[in-house]
């Protein structure tokens, strides 16, 4: 993380997942009215008492979009968490448990890969009832194979290395080489891909709230709320730009991050760095240096 930090866009992108974090956390009690409450004032453009407006309800945008930012957060996280944990172990395991696992796992994530996961969500919601978190789960679980496939690449580069063929002719245990060797390997592919499908969780999360999948009216969501307002353009053009702007931030910001991760990552990475903490303890030689970031 520091080395993440030390690039501005690594700076940039953390701060603004720490304020969406935050409006998750604090969302609900930041607002300044109630989301659901409906008044006569419909349609309102801002004011001092709406700072966004109102709905075709006359409900407060803004608080209904501070109200409905822990759904899609938690939402994201719950579809990136299933997919690491269900991508991930296998595709480490794969490696070293015979062709029989080698060969069942990989047919699995070719499958999953071929499932088009917002359709099968949508699937599963009319099979099990229209509850986020079990469609968040399906979703995180189709998304899994590009967990599957860089833990395993990751993998496959360390086990075939020279040391881990030593430690096993040592009789070094497979437990104690994906501890000793593979970890090092796998967690920054994996940092990288864990940020980026947190953007792709957004996504889907806005895709069905916008569908009304998921979770139900009047419960406010970033989706929904873009849904409504693009039903009364006419009255507030301005409406559909607050919601939107929420998610194209929100996932441009997982982008960023995740590019950070790999800038800092790998060799290239490692040798910027360590020549940056040589440029910064050296006298007279402040001039930065860039490779995917900027100081």
């Amino acid at each position: 993380m520091p080395r993440v930090l030390a690039l501005t866009s690594g700076r940039i992108a953390v701060a603004v997942l720490a304020v969406i974090a935050l409006l998750a956390l604090l969302g609900p009690w930041l607002a300044p009215q109630d989301p659901l409450a409906t008044s006569d004032h419909v349609l309102a453009a801002a004011s001092g008492s709406h700072w966004l407006g109102t709905d075709h309800l006359g409900r407060d945008v803004f608080s209904r979009l501070l109200d409905g930012s822990r759904v899609s957060v938690l939402g994201s996280l719950e579809v990136a968490l299933v997919a690491l944990v269900v991508g991930a172990i296998p595709g480490i395991l794969s490696v070293y448990l015979g062709r029989v696992f080698e060969w069942v796992t990989l047919r699995l994530a070719d499958t999953l890969v071929a499932l088009p996961f917002l359709l099968f969500a949508v699937a599963v919601i009319a099979l099990l009832g229209n509850g986020l978190a079990q469609a968040m789960f399906v979703t995180g679980a189709l998304v899994s194979p590009l967990f599957y496939r860089v833990a395993r690449a990751a993998t496959l580069s360390v086990a075939r290395s020279p040391y881990v063929e030593a430690a096993l002719v040592a009789g070094a245990s497979t437990g104690w080489i994906v501890r000793r060797h593979v970890r090092v390997k796998v967690l920054p592919p994996l940092a990288v891909a864990l940020a980026q499908t947190i953007g792709v969780g957004f996504v889907i999360v806005s895709s069905l709230t916008f569908l009304g999948i998921g979770v139900q009216p009047p419960a406010p969501t970033w989706g929904g709320l873009l849904a409504s307002d693009l039903g009364y353009l006419g009255q507030r053009p301005w409406g559909p730009v607050a919601p939107a702007l929420l998610i194209m931030v929100t996932v441009w910001a997982c982008n960023l991050l995740a590019d950070a991760i790999r800038d800092v990552s790998g060799e290239a990475g490692r040798a910027l760095a360590d020549d940056r903490e040589a440029r910064a303890a050296r006298p007279g030689t402040n001039r930065p240096v860039s490779a995917g970031g900027t100081r």
